[in-house]
Protein backbone atom coordinates (compact mmCIF):
# COMPACT_ATOMS: atom_id res chain seq x y z
CA UNK A 1 0.00 0.00 0.00
CA UNK A 2 1.50 3.36 -1.03
CA UNK A 3 1.20 6.20 1.73
CA UNK A 4 -0.92 8.26 0.26
CA UNK A 5 -3.50 5.59 0.56
CA UNK A 6 -1.97 4.71 4.33
CA UNK A 7 -2.82 8.36 5.33
CA UNK A 8 -6.39 8.25 3.79
CA UNK A 9 -7.17 5.04 5.52
CA UNK A 10 -5.94 6.46 8.93
CA UNK A 11 -7.85 9.60 8.43
CA UNK A 12 -11.47 7.40 7.63
CA UNK A 13 -11.95 5.60 10.83
CA UNK A 14 -13.98 7.18 12.94
CA UNK A 15 -13.02 7.79 16.29
CA UNK A 16 -15.80 5.78 18.87
CA UNK A 17 -14.88 7.96 21.75
CA UNK A 18 -17.00 11.10 20.11
CA UNK A 19 -19.99 11.57 21.55
CA UNK A 20 -22.72 13.35 19.23
CA UNK A 21 -23.54 16.76 20.66
CA UNK A 22 -27.32 15.80 20.28
CA UNK A 23 -27.02 12.88 23.36
CA UNK A 24 -25.29 15.69 25.12
CA UNK A 25 -26.41 15.50 29.31
CA UNK A 26 -26.94 19.18 30.53
CA UNK A 27 -24.39 19.74 32.99
CA UNK A 28 -25.34 21.22 35.89
CA UNK A 29 -22.78 23.59 38.03
CA UNK A 30 -23.41 26.08 40.75
CA UNK A 31 -23.87 29.80 40.53
CA UNK A 32 -19.90 30.02 41.83
CA UNK A 33 -18.93 27.80 39.07
CA UNK A 34 -20.49 29.41 36.22
CA UNK A 35 -19.70 33.04 37.45
CA UNK A 36 -15.78 31.55 37.41
CA UNK A 37 -16.59 30.53 33.95
CA UNK A 38 -17.89 33.33 32.54
CA UNK A 39 -15.42 35.34 33.85
CA UNK A 40 -12.49 33.56 33.28
CA UNK A 41 -13.75 33.59 29.29
CA UNK A 42 -13.90 36.97 29.09
CA UNK A 43 -10.00 36.95 30.16
CA UNK A 44 -8.41 33.34 28.29
CA UNK A 45 -11.09 32.90 25.73
CA UNK A 46 -11.86 28.86 24.94
CA UNK A 47 -8.77 28.46 26.49
CA UNK A 48 -10.87 25.02 28.28
CA UNK A 49 -8.00 23.15 30.13
CA UNK A 50 -6.79 27.24 31.63
CA UNK A 51 -9.88 27.86 33.09
CA UNK A 52 -10.86 24.18 34.06
CA UNK A 53 -7.53 24.18 35.92
CA UNK A 54 -8.83 27.16 38.08
CA UNK A 55 -12.12 24.79 39.31
CA UNK A 56 -11.72 21.12 41.19
CA UNK A 57 -13.26 18.38 39.88
CA UNK A 58 -14.06 19.46 36.62
CA UNK A 59 -12.62 18.71 33.39
CA UNK A 60 -11.97 20.58 30.42
CA UNK A 61 -14.48 19.00 27.98
CA UNK A 62 -16.86 19.03 30.56
CA UNK A 63 -16.38 23.45 30.86
CA UNK A 64 -16.78 23.40 27.32
CA UNK A 65 -19.60 21.46 26.93
CA UNK A 66 -21.06 23.36 29.21
CA UNK A 67 -20.34 26.81 27.70
CA UNK A 68 -21.62 25.31 24.17
CA UNK A 69 -25.26 23.81 25.84
CA UNK A 70 -25.19 27.36 27.47
CA UNK A 71 -24.05 29.54 23.98
CA UNK A 72 -25.08 27.21 21.59
CA UNK A 73 -27.94 27.64 18.89
CA UNK A 74 -28.20 24.40 18.87
CA UNK A 75 -29.41 24.33 22.19
CA UNK A 76 -31.82 27.17 22.25
CA UNK A 77 -35.13 24.59 22.33
CA UNK A 78 -33.55 22.40 24.79
CA UNK A 79 -32.65 25.12 27.52
CA UNK A 80 -36.34 26.85 26.96
CA UNK A 81 -37.77 23.31 28.17
CA UNK A 82 -35.08 23.14 30.81
CA UNK A 83 -36.50 26.80 32.19
CA UNK A 84 -40.15 25.44 32.00
CA UNK A 85 -39.51 22.35 33.66
CA UNK A 86 -38.23 24.12 36.66
CA UNK A 87 -40.75 26.42 37.24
Amino acid sequence: MDRRRKKQSKAATPRSEEVSSIEWEFINMSEQEEDLIYRMYKLVGDRWALIAGRIPGRKAEEIERFWIMRHGEGFAGRRKELKKSKC
